[in-house]
């Protein structure tokens, strides 16, 4: 698969302060505008590196994300900030950051009033649980409707296996108890179809394709990136072959709320 494209930050426009993590709308080198997600902000590069993974599997399994960059951030940049908070997370994020092509225009999906094919909400609710994202809710959908099409939107909270290293070959086999909270369960009537159409398109190749994109200096904690990778891809892909641990709770989990 093609690698991110890479391009540098050239303008800060204004932080989107709804996020913990202190996201920002910013303008970059190649004309367009990214939500910048920032190595310096709260869960550091693994929120990156679980974004990134997300967002290009949903890609490969055919849901709508918007497209992904590489966005380096200079040492210079942001000297003339006058929040201290704002300057401070600059700072800490120079380097590579992830940028998320900005969607002008986009409304949040609300439940009570946007409307979903079932099998596009079973294929989210899937996705989800496979990789264990516990913020997909009704409080804080992390969808957007833009041209009357939804588009999946931060998987930063994904992948949590990876903020305690031990015991990741457990992790990888388990259920995702969490999927009841999801937005769409109640719309998802169509999950046994779901998994046939994802176990199709997301393979152990593709999984491997998907973590080559990750920048090396993401990857410096738990051992060198390609070792690091190797534990991304095995965990993945040990979950793929189990798919039925946590297909079979979301069905049970859906049960109970119907």
């Amino acid at each position: 698969m093609e690698k991110l494209r890479h391009a540098h930050v050239a303008r800060y426009i204004t932080p989107l302060r709804e996020g913990g993590s202190l996201p920002a709308i910013v303008e970059a080198d190649d004309g367009f505008m990214y939500v910048l997600k920032f190595r310096g902000a709260g869960q550091g590069v693994k929120a990156l590196i679980a974004d990134l993974i997300g967002a290009e599997t949903a890609r490969l399994a055919g849901m709508k994300v918007p497209e992904l960059i590489l966005a380096s951030l200079d040492e210079a940049f942001g000297r003339t900030e006058p929040d201290e908070e704002i300057q401070d997370l600059l700072k800490s994020s120079i380097g590579i950051n992830l940028g998320v092509h900005y969607l002008s225009g986009a409304i949040s999906f609300d439940p009570a009033v946007n409307t979903i094919d079932p099998l596009l909400a079973s294929k989210i609710v899937w996705l989800d649980s496979f990789l264990m994202n516990v913020d997909r809710t009704a409080k804080n959908t992390n969808m957007l409707v833009w041209k009357k099409e939804l588009w999946l939107i931060d998987f930063g909270a994904s992948l949590y296996f990876h903020h305690n290293w031990n015991g990741w070959q457990q992790q990888a086999l388990s259920t995702f108890n969490n999927i009841k909270t999801h937005v769409l369960l109640p719309f998802a009537s169509e999950l046994e179809a779901a998994n046939n159409y994802c176990t199709a398109m997301i393979t152990p190749a593709v999984i491997k394709n998907i973590v080559t994109l990750i920048p090396d200096d993401w990857l410096t904690q738990n051992g060198s990136p390609a070792e690091m990778r190797e534990v991304y891809a095995q965990f993945l892909s040990t979950r793929l072959a189990h798919y039925s641990n946590f297909v079979n709770e979301a069905i049970h989990a859906r049960s109970a709320i119907i």
